[in-house]
C-alpha cells in the first residue's frame, strides 16, 4: 500500500483548514520520527498522524468514528484504524490504545500543539524551543486553553517516557518540518 499518496488525496479532500492541515503535517512528522526509532514503518505511522484528524470538519460532533468507513474503503487494515480511533478513547471511542502505533498517536496529538504555540512566541521559532519552556507554559491555563495538559502528561506516561524526553523528541523531529514554519 502507498500510504503517502493515499493519506496525501484524502487530506485534500476532506481538510480544508490550513491550520487544521498543519496540525496533521505536525503529528505525521512526529510519528515518523518515533517509527524510525523503533525500526517501524515511518510512512504507515506517518500515514496515522497525517490521517487522525481527517473527518474533524466534516464530522466534530462524532470524530473519529466517522473514519473507519472511510479508511476501509481505501484498504487501511484494522490495527491502523484502531489506532485512529484510538487516539480519543475513552472520551469518544471505545476503543483502547493497544498497539504502540496507537499509544504513539495519543502521545503526539497534543503535545504538537503545546510545542508549535509555544514556538511561535520564540523569535527563533522551534530552534529556540526547550522542554522546560514549554513545560514551564504548560502551567499557564489561558495559553492556548484547548489543548489538554492532562492527555499530554498521560500521552507520555503511556509510551514510558518521561515527559521532558518525550518533549525533547517531539521538539527535534518538529524542527526538521519546513511545512510548520
Amino acid at each position: 500500500m502507498n500510504y503517502k499518496e493515499i493519506s496525501y488525496k484524502l487530506l485534500d479532500q476532506y481538510i480544508k483548514n490550513e491550520n487544521l492541515k498543519k496540525h496533521c503535517y505536525a503529528v505525521e512528522t512526529c510519528m515518523k520520527y518515533y517509527a524510525k526509532k523503533f525500526n517501524e514503518d515511518e510512512e504507515r505511522w506517518g500515514a496515522a498522524g497525517l490521517l487522525h484528524d481527517l473527518d474533524w470538519e466534516m464530522y466534530p460532533d462524532i470524530h473519529p468514528n466517522a473514519q473507519p468507513e472511510i479508511l476501509e474503503k481505501e484498504n487501511f487494515d484494522e490495527e491502523f484504524i484502531n489506532a485512529i480511533l484510538g487516539h480519543a478513547y475513552p472520551e469518544r471511542t471505545q476503543i483502547k490504545r493497544d498497539s504502540l502505533m496507537a499509544k504513539y498517536l495519543f502521545a503526539c496529538d497534543e503535545v504538537t500543539g503545546m510545542v508549535i504555540a509555544y514556538s511561535l512566541m520564540k523569535p527563533g521559532g522551534l530552534k529556540e524551543v526547550e522542554p522546560r519552556g514549554v513545560i514551564k507554559k504548560m502551567k499557564d491555563k489561558a495559553f492556548v486553553r484547548n489543548v489538554s495538559r492532562e492527555d499530554i502528561k498521560k500521552g507520555a506516561e503511556e509510551i514510558g517516557m518521561d515527559l521532558s524526553e518525550h518533549l525533547q523528541n517531539v521538539i527535534d523531529a518538529l524542527k526538521n518540518d519546513s511545512r510548520l514554519i
